[in-house]
């Protein structure tokens, strides 16, 4: 029974990838294109102006939270538009009734959205390579963080789309909720420069502590305790991953 859900899984999975590989042009070039853009903006211009920022370049400064800025719109995006696809043509239905477990096929719409984002940083990172010298101080941690950054948003993409009603529905939520979590989650500022009221309004951004430990695993130093960072996105990722099994298992929004 186990081989049987693994091959479900890995169907899934494997139909997710081909689904963004074969329009490369569109998801995997643009991310790149972005970035090579705020390198030259904010770190050649502007950041010349700046100086250093924590010890190091402006552009050394802001390079993880750009890689972590593109991983999170993509895997987030990847599954909000696949899922709410497959439920909007009526695909979901018929995996719902098939005999396989409802977080498998959780798993393997995740698990496309986390490919997806660890491929975007990835090419992002080899973009970063031209503007700037990338040393790691802690690799397992950028892996690590990468990864959970890319469940978590995937999971949330996932979320979005089982409540979504139209296609419209599922862009809301990067536009207005995605994108100032992520401006206001320290990319281009380190948190310590923040008078204290707003500091202790960043600590309730989640986006806050993935780009906190990415830089620790890329510069060695962090604006807040790595441990806890690593403790809230975990936290996260079980809270959405017990909210998408639930709303899924259900069929909340998915069953007409």
């Amino acid at each position: 029974m186990n081989q049987l859900y693994f091959i479900a899984f890995k169907s899934i999975l494997s139909k997710e990838i081909n689904r963004f590989t074969r329009i490369w042009i569109q998801t995997l070039v643009p991310p790149a294109i972005t970035m090579t853009l705020y390198f030259l903006i904010f770190g050649n211009l502007v950041g010349s102006r700046i100086g250093e920022m924590g010890g190091v370049s402006y552009m050394e400064f802001i390079a993880p939270g750009l890689i972590m800025m593109s991983v999170i719109t993509n895997s987030y995006s990847n599954v909000a538009s696949s899922f709410y696809s497959a439920k909007f043509q009526r695909n979901l239905e018929e995996l719902m009734v098939a005999p396989v477990p409802h977080y498998v096929l959780i798993a393997g719409y995740v698990g496309g959205g986390v490919a997806r984002g660890l491929c975007v940083g990835l090419i992002v990172t080899l973009v970063a390579m031209f503007f700037v010298d990338i040393s790691l101080h802690h690799a397992g941690l950028v892996v690590m963080t990468v990864f959970l950054t890319s469940v978590l948003f995937s999971l949330g993409g996932l979320i979005n789309a089982v409540f979504a009603k139209s296609f419209d529905d599922i862009s809301i939520i990067p536009t207005f909720v995605l994108t100032p979590l992520t401006y206001l989650g320290g990319v281009f500022y380190s948190l310590s420069l923040l008078p204290p009221f707003w500091q202790g309004v960043s600590a309730l951004n989640p986006v806050v502590y993935m780009i906190n430990v990415f830089r620790y695993g890329f510069l060695g130093f962090a604006d807040i305790s790595v441990p806890l960072s690593i403790a809230i996105m975990i936290g996260f990722c079980v809270a959405l991953w017990t909210l998408a099994y639930y709303l899924v298992s259900r069929g909340i929004g998915l069953r007409s």
